[in-house]
């Protein structure tokens, strides 16, 4: 076991798919740093023509902030120790600064289900930070990604048996699934692209 791991995902919304690959990762460090991609859309919008959900505030209708509490809540629900995981913005689109927001000296976790997941693991490796692969899988082997389950939402479809019980509850407690059901009408007409 490593003392430092990182993972880092988007979160949109935070899926089990995405604590399968969180909890994979704690079971080989003590400590694990959890990074959130695009935490706006803004200032760290997407810059490859892989990251096609990085672009749009219909595929990124979380705050940071809720991303953070959500995944918070899930993982000590899941039993993990507050003291053993820290979250924090990853710039997964300026990938010069990684260095200035997660340790150097970590391990990072990867799970390769995409091309754009490939491109991740390459601009990880460029710069010369310590890799592992956990899985490379394909097709219905990735599990629910957050954009179905977003668009489960948006179709007002049952959802709920994608994400962890915390995180089920709170987007419907903060009303999220009503914003992601607004935006899926404000973007679906035909004058609104981005």
């Amino acid at each position: 076991m490593v003392e430092t791991g990182v993972v880092f995902g988007r979160f949109q919304v935070f899926t089990l798919k995405h604590m399968e690959y969180i909890l994979a990762a704690k079971m080989r460090c003590q400590k694990l740093y959890i990074g959130i991609t695009h935490a706006d859309i803004v200032s760290f919008a997407a810059t490859s023509s892989l990251d096609v959900h990085g672009i749009t505030k219909k595929d990124n209708p979380l705050t940071y902030l809720e991303r953070y509490e959500m995944i918070q809540g899930a993982l000590l629900d899941f039993g993990v120790r507050r003291k053993e995981f820290d979250i924090i913005p990853f710039p997964v689109t300026h990938p010069d600064l990684i260095r200035q927001y997660a340790p150097r000296d970590a391990t990072y976790y990867l799970s390769i289900c995409s091309e754009w997941d490939e491109e991740k693991a390459q601009e990880i490796e460029r710069l010369s930070l310590k890799t592992e692969i956990l899985w490379q899988r394909v097709g219905q082997d990735c599990g629910a990604t957050g954009f179905e389950v977003r668009k489960m939402i948006a179709d007002n479809q049952s959802w709920l048996q994608y994400v962890p019980k915390t995180v089920g509850d709170y987007i419907l407690r903060r009303g999220i699934d009503q914003r992601i059901q607004e935006l899926e009408r404000l973007y679906s007409t035909p004058e609104r692209k981005n």
